[in-house]
C-alpha cells in the first residue's frame, strides 16, 4: 500500500519551499500527501512580501479533519509563525503517536521572518519533544541553543526532548556539503559536494519532508535520512534546469521523471 504523510506549513505562492514544496518531495519518492496551511505568503523567488496567518482554530480543524480520516504514516511540520499557533498544533496533535520530522523554519531563503522570536520558547517546550527529527540549519540551530560546535548544539537539542537531530551543513563553507544525524547512540554523516547554483529555495522543506516520506514507508531514521539526502542532491543538481523566477529558484523535485 502507499504511505500516507501529512504536512503542516505555510504556503509558498512561488512554488519552491512550503506546503507545495513538501506534497512535490512526497509524491517524487512515492508517498501520498496530506496538508494542513498554517499561513498564506505573498512569496516569489525574491521576497515574501505579506504573511495572511490562518487562524489557530482552522488550523486545529484541519488537522482534526485530516487525522479523523485518513492514517496518517508520518507527519512533517514547517512553518508556525506564532506562539498560539504552536499551542495550538501541539494540542490538535496530542493523541498522534507516529513519527514527527520538525523543521524549524524561521527565515526564508530571501532573509524573511518567518517564526517570531515569542513564539521559539513555545516551539522547545511543545513540539520538541514530539519530534522524531528535528532539521535545523546552522543559523537555526545558533538561534535555537546559541552559537557552539556542532555537536554542542546538538545535545542541547536532544537535551530538549528531540528523538534525533540532523544538524544540516548547507550554510558551512567548503567544497563538501556535509550534515551530521545525531542521536543519543551516535552519529552518521552524509556528505556530497557542494553545487554552485543559486537556485536552492525549499531545499530545507524539501528535505525534511523526503525523510518524513521515508519514515511513513517504514523506513529506519539513518535509511531515510540517508535515501532524502541522495533524492535531494539531484534535485539540487538539476535545479537549473528548471527557469523559475529572478531569484532563488527551486530545487528540481521531480528531477527523476521529466526534465
Amino acid at each position: 500500500m502507499v504511505a500516507n504523510a501529512l504536512t503542516i506549513a505555510g504556503s509558498d505562492s512561488g512554488g519552491g519551499a512550503g506546503i507545495q514544496a513538501d506534497l512535490k518531495a512526497f509524491s517524487a519518492v512515492g508517498v501520498y500527501g496530506a496538508s494542513v496551511i498554517t499561513a498564506v505568503t505573498a512569496q516569489n523567488t525574491q521576497a515574501v512580501t505579506a504573511i495572511h496567518p490562518i487562524p489557530d482554530d482552522i488550523i486545529a480543524a484541519q488537522i482534526k479533519a485530516v487525522l479523523e480520516d485518513i492514517q496518517i504514516d508520518a507527519i512533517k511540520i514547517g512553518m508556525l509563525g506564532t506562539p498560539s499557533l504552536i499551542v495550538a498544533v501541539a494540542d490538535a496533535l496530542a493523541g498522534y503517536d507516529g513519527p514527527i520530522v520538525l523543521d524549524p523554519v524561521m527565515v526564508a531563503k530571501s532573509g524573511d521572518t518567518l517564526l517570531a522570536d515569542s513564539a521559539i520558547d513555545e516551539l522547545k517546550s511543545l513540539l520538541f519533544s514530539r519530534a522524531t527529527l528535528l532539521t535545523p540549519n546552522l543559523p537555526e540551530a545558533a538561534k535555537l541553543v546559541g552559537e557552539g560546535s556542532t555537536q554542542t548544539q546538538a545535545n542541547a537539542l536532544l537535551e530538549l526532548g528531540a528523538g534525533a537531530v540532523l544538524m544540516k551543513g548547507g550554510h558551512a563553507d567548503g567544497e563538501t556539503c556535509t550534515d551530521h544525524l545525531i542521536s543519543p547512540t551516535g552519529t552518521q554523516d552524509f556528505s556530497a559536494p557542494r553545487m554552485n547554483t543559486r537556485n536552492t529555495h525549499g531545499t530545507g522543506c524539501s528535505y525534511s519532508s523526503a525523510i518524513a516520506a521515508g519514515l511513513a514507508q517504514g523506513m529506519a531514521l539513518s535509511d531515510a535520512v540517508s535515501r532524502a539526502h541522495r533524492w535531494l542532491h539531484q534535485a539540487i543538481l538539476h535545479a537549473d534546469e528548471l527557469h523559475v523566477g529572478q531569484g532563488h529558484g527551486p530545487v528540481h523535485h521531480f528531477h527523476a521523471l521529466w526534465k
